[in-house]
């Protein structure tokens, strides 16, 4: 070989570790599983995604003090999904929702029956229960076996499995399977055993990709991608295949604004970390502030903050101590949560939060209480044009300095005409969107309160398990999915 050829051939090599692989960064599409047909009325959509999220926060301590010796997830999330295909021979969709509140990548198999199931998801978004007659199930001695059992030692799961003694003493029993767990949600529970396949997630392929498959679950109709911290998530395994899709993930959630006629277009998901190429993307300045992550001993999947205060207009709040830290068993905290509709706080700090808010909004706007009671949000107020500056900035002020978020007006009070009855004239109301979480004392066990996606709307939410830290930055996100789907 001449010397042009070999230069030309190393210059090409070289050429090629320089580029960035796409296993540096994933792009994936979140949908919104708000469905124009599920929902006859504004006031029925908002009364249903309060009463989801009140449920979600408080069903976790409710089932925890049944059985303490369990560290309970929250609910399912319920409002992002996302796609992949499992197997290829055919490839079969999967949809799930994404939860940032638990750490199991789980779905319904055929044949699948969910027992008190009745009106929880809309069948059309979702597609069957794949069949999983040909993956593979995951041996008894596995490390995955022991996650899903509440680390188990593999003795204990290979006995359970019927594993002989002597087999179990001479480490040969990988032919035994991984025997079913049982994985409990604060509102709903599942029955399911591990396999493994190749999941196609994008242009991406997963070989020996973990999951749990469930035939019978109860409240839990559809399957989750726990994105929590812990061996099975999904982005655990996705950094078994790349190191850097493990070190950071992102979601943009395009603002959904409960309109049922809105053209939804997809929230971006990104696995991995990437650089802008711009200092300015849509004419604004793009800079994260950061807060840093707790160290939970007690619910290690959770991505809990601390939270210093809330800001209404110019007074600040000062939250109540157990919201700043977390106490030795891990309760405490704020859990930032993809999973949860709209912010819960404990009552001190909520009915303070609201005292101010209603003392500036109050006495320039006419109180709507039978709206409150319609859709469990409040405090509501009718709309009148020339008061449209009445509704104070709010501001989450978290834990560090330089880490206080800035919300839009429409990620916290959200305006829509109240149709009434038909008789009358529609009016324009207001409703502030956080809601009461309980009394603080009964907050002790678990998360002191949870940042709900409604809030983090047109923020790009950033997860970094490198340096421990939960970023917030204002995004134009259908831009952002635009942008990045080029460079992909």
């Amino acid at each position: 070989m001449s010397s042009s050829s070999l230069f030309l051939l190393f210059f090409l090599l070289i050429s090629s570790l320089c580029l960035p692989s796409f296993s540096e960064l994933l792009l994936l599409p979140l949908s919104h599983s708000l469905s124009p047909t599920q929902f006859n009325s504004t006031h029925h959509l908002l009364k249903s995604s309060s009463s989801r999220s009140a449920a979600r926060f408080h069903n976790h301590r409710h089932h925890r003090r049944q059985q303490q010796q369990l560290s309970l997830p929250l609910s399912a999330g319920s409002d992002y999904t996302l796609s992949f295909n499992l197997g290829n021979d055919p490839p079969q969709p999967v949809t799930l929702y994404m939860d940032t509140g638990s750490d199991l990548v789980w779905f319904p198999c055929a044949p699948f029956e969910c027992i008190l199931c009745e009106g929880k998801s809309n069948p059309s978004l979702f597609p069957k229960p794949p069949n999983i007659s040909r993956t593979q199930k995951v041996s008894c001695k596995s490390p995955a076996c022991s996650a899903a059992h509440t680390s188990l030692s593999s003795s204990d799961l290979c006995a359970i499995s019927r594993c002989p003694l002597e087999s179990i003493e001479t480490s040969d029993c990988s032919s035994f399977a991984c025997p079913p767990f049982y994985y409990a949600y604060g509102d709903g529970s599942l029955i399911a055993r591990l396999y493994r396949d190749s999941v196609s997630i994008s242009s991406l392929i997963l070989r020996n990709f973990t999951f749990g498959c469930a035939h019978t679950t109860l409240g839990e109709p559809v399957g989750v991608a726990g994105f929590g911290r812990g061996l099975l998530s999904l982005p655990a395994q996705l950094a078994t295949f790349s190191p850097q899709l493990g070190k950071q993930f992102s979601y943009c959630l395009i603002s959904h604004s409960f309109d049922k006629q809105r053209v939804r277009r997809p929230s971006p998901l990104i696995l991995g970390r990437y650089e802008e190429d711009e200092k300015r993307t849509d004419g604004e300045l793009v800079q994260f502030v950061y807060t840093l992550m707790l160290e939970n001993p007690k619910h290690q999947y959770f991505y809990s903050v601390g939270l210093a205060g809330i800001s209404v207009g110019k007074k600040t709040i000062p939250a109540p101590e157990m919201l700043r830290r977390l106490d030795q068993r891990g309760n405490g905290g704020m859990v930032v949560d993809s999973g949860t509709t709209f912010t819960m706080l404990p009552a001190s700090l909520y009915n303070s939060v609201v005292a101010e808010f209603d003392h500036r909004v109050g006495r320039v706007l006419e109180r709507a209480s039978e709206i409150e009671d319609k859709t469990g949000l409040g405090p509501c107020y009718y709309m009148k044009a020339k008061n449209e500056t009445a509704v104070p900035t709010v501001t989450l002020r978290f834990e560090g300095k330089g880490s206080d978020v800035v919300l839009p007006r429409k990620n916290y009070f959200y305006e829509f005409f109240d149709g009434r009855d038909g008789t009358e004239r529609k009016k324009r109301v207001g409703c502030l969107m956080l809601m009461n979480g309980g009394d603080d004392a009964e907050l002790s066990e678990g998360p002191g309160a949870t940042l709900g996606n409604y809030q983090q709307q047109g923020f790009e939410v950033v997860y970094d398990l490198e340096k421990q830290r939960v970023g917030f930055a204002r995004r134009q996100c259908a831009s952002l999915w635009d942008r990045l789907n080029q460079r992909n």
